[in-house]
């Protein structure tokens, strides 16, 4: 799993711990020392902390003009054992709404597992984006399968068109231009 590193082709255009604006400005990551771990396996050094014992981020891209964030995640999401959604909504999402982010691409081809328990913080992240969204790219099937099995699926946009975004072609605007049309067309006029 330490070879598995964070999206790097934008860091150009955008960089959270050089964003004052991001819940993680100033976080520092080593380069070349390997010190959080999931189930015992050392991650990449960039992968950034969230207080969850197994599920780590990276805030690929943040526009405030057009209210959008692209977070990529590798671990396990284990909202059963660990809360990982009230982790990730109190110490990233939170500060991020306050900052007028209201549409959230979620890519998760680095989430090995799901474990759910019930949907509260979803619920009030869906709520606290209400003029927006939260769709979920990359994720496996059997991750997917699970987070429906916990009625997440009413507050994730995933699956159908979602899943065919090859996202690491599009520049960050183009992405969130093409996942906010998908969306749109399902949302109906």
């Amino acid at each position: 799993m330490h070879t598995i590193e964070p999206y790097y082709n934008w860091i150009e255009k955008y960089t959270a711990s050089e964003d004052p604006r991001s819940p993680l400005f100033g976080a520092e990551n080593s380069l070349s020392q390997f010190t959080h771990t999931i189930y015992g396996y050392y991650i990449h050094p960039q992968w950034d902390d969230i207080n969850s014992e197994t599920l780590f981020l990276k805030i690929l891209y943040a526009d405030y003009e057009l209210n959008f964030a692209i977070i990529e995640f590798i671990g396990e999401w284990n909202d059963a054992l660990h809360n990982d959604i009230m982790q990730l909504k109190r110490n990233i999402i939170d500060p991020m709404v306050e900052e007028g982010i209201k549409h959230f691409i979620l890519i998760g081809e680095n989430v090995f597992n799901f474990h759910g328990s019930d949907d509260s913080y979803y619920e009030e992240w869906f709520e606290d984006v209400e003029e927006g969204w939260i769709a979920a790219l990359g994720f496996q099937e059997f991750v997917l399968s699970e987070m429906k099995n916990y009625n997440l699926d009413y507050y994730l946009n995933y699956g159908g068109n979602l899943d065919d975004i090859h996202w690491r072609t599009f520049t960050p605007k183009r992405l969130f231009g093409l996942v906010n049309s998908l969306i749109q067309k399902r949302l109906g006029p």
